[in-house]
């Protein structure tokens, strides 16, 4: 295993999720995979650290609006 620095986006896969955090803990960003279709579903697993973890809703409703990458 090496040290190399490896940009965000060069490390991730086409069918990878990626979450990135501030220094202090905040949701900076949730990228979704560029090949997901409209129709398919956030893996749950990703909806629970965003809903428990950051108090986010990702229910459609325009009140709870949030920018995803």
């Amino acid at each position: 295993m090496s040290n190399k620095e490896v940009d965000f986006e060069d490390a991730m896969s086409d069918d990878d999720y990626g979450i990135i955090i501030s220094r202090t803990g905040e949701l900076k960003g949730l990228f979704v995979p560029k090949i997901i279709n409209n129709n398919e579903n956030v893996p749950d697993s990703i909806v629970a650290i965003i809903t428990d973890i950051f108090g986010l809703e990702l229910d459609g409703n325009e009140e709870n609006n949030i920018t995803m990458h």
